[in-house]
């Protein structure tokens, strides 16, 4: 018998598709902009696959929109604690640090968040201030995933955390998101956390170095008229926005057709509203993980990636340091339909191949 705490933050990932770059004090500016809980259904995700792995669990959930839902609607009969909010209504950081005392309380043989960086670090710096090392594993959901805790998709997740035998550290990052809007990535150490060792952990954020102008350049030599750019986050991209000459942001999407920059840091309906006939989605994998959507960059939905092709740009030194690239967009489908082996251009006019797994 596996027992495994369950707590979800409904409100990560919001601020992603509709391009505030994260969710912290802003979940109402989010939901005026028409964005959508995303994290029940990564929840979900992750605890249908868990179920699909036969191993005999027990689930210890939070009430509610914290988990209890998600953990019903997969055909779980939870056990259910107390968190001050009870479950309904806005919930806190607050909330998902009862729930892990109550987790504990339970004796888990691990927590299973869903969330980003910031809801993982509530989970792990909670179990550090009871001097506690049950292991945690995050369902990735939030806009910001750069700590070495989570998984590289929400199945994934489930899988690992009914089937983990050992256990390693790993990192706990966070940045500021008024830093991040603003175009600086400041990441801090906020935690070591006890984890499931697995293949299908994500690494920790890493930042590549090495001069990509000839990329830029190389790039912007073979832009067609008529097409419409869509150009991800990102300093690699940010390169080529420069050798453009528009006032690009630096961590947003812009799009950019015929000389004209059509859309600056735009959300996804944004986007789509300027999508023309042909359409090229430009993107460079996260140094360290290797992902190249759906880190970051939820504004490019499933909806623009189904209209346009990929052109994804990174360096040598990048491609060598993360061996393979990876998506997790939330649509199984179109995921499926990326992965096989891309060319992906390393200069200016060199192209490597590398397989998305």
């Amino acid at each position: 018998m596996r027992r495994i705490g369950v707590v979800v933050n409904p409100i990560a990932g919001m601020g992603g598709r509709v391009g505030l770059k994260g969710t912290d004090d802003k979940v109402e500016q989010a939901r005026a902009r028409g964005a959508k809980p995303r994290a029940p259904d990564r929840a979900r995700d992750a605890l249908d696959a868990l179920a699909d792995t036969d191993v005999d669990v027990e689930l210890v959930t939070a009430p509610g929109q914290m988990g209890e839902d998600v953990a019903r609607d997969t055909g779980f009969d939870p056990a259910i604690v107390d968190v001050p909010s009870g479950g309904t209504g806005t919930t806190s950081a607050a909330d998902t640090r009862a729930a892990v005392r109550a987790f504990v309380d339970h004796d888990v043989d691990i927590v299973l968040f869903t969330g980003g960086d910031g809801t993982a670090v509530d989970v792990a710096e909670t179990l550090s201030d009871l001097d506690d090392e049950t292991p945690i594993f995050g369902v990735p959901a939030g806009v910001k995933v750069y700590s070495a805790v989570f998984a590289v998709s929400p199945r994934a997740a489930g899988v690992v955390a009914a089937t983990f035998e050992q256990t390693t550290r790993a990192e706990v990052n966070d940045i500021d998101e008024d830093d991040y809007r603003e175009g600086e990535v400041r990441t801090e150490l906020r935690a070591i956390a006890t984890v499931p060792v697995a293949e299908q952990r994500q690494s920790s954020k890493q930042l590549a170095s090495g001069s990509v102008g000839g990329i830029a350049e190389g790039f912007v030599d073979d832009m067609e008229d008529g097409v419409t750019y869509i150009l991800g986050p990102g300093s690699t991209v940010g390169e080529i926005k420069a050798e453009l000459g528009i006032d690009g942001t630096p961590l947003g999407v812009d799009v950019w057709r015929d000389g004209e920059l059509l859309v600056r840091d735009g959300a996804e309906s944004d986007i789509l509203d300027a999508l023309g006939d042909r359409n090229v989605v430009v993107v460079s994998p996260i140094g360290g993980q290797g992902f190249v959507f759906g880190r970051g960059n939820q504004q490019i939905s499933p909806a623009v990636i189904e209209q346009s092709s990929v052109e994804i740009v990174a360096s040598r030194r990048k491609l060598d340091d993360i061996g393979a690239l990876r998506t997790d967009t939330g649509d199984e489908e179109l995921d499926e339909s990326l992965r096989g082996w891309h060319r992906v251009r390393v200069g200016r006019f060199e192209r490597r191949l590398i397989e998305l797994v």
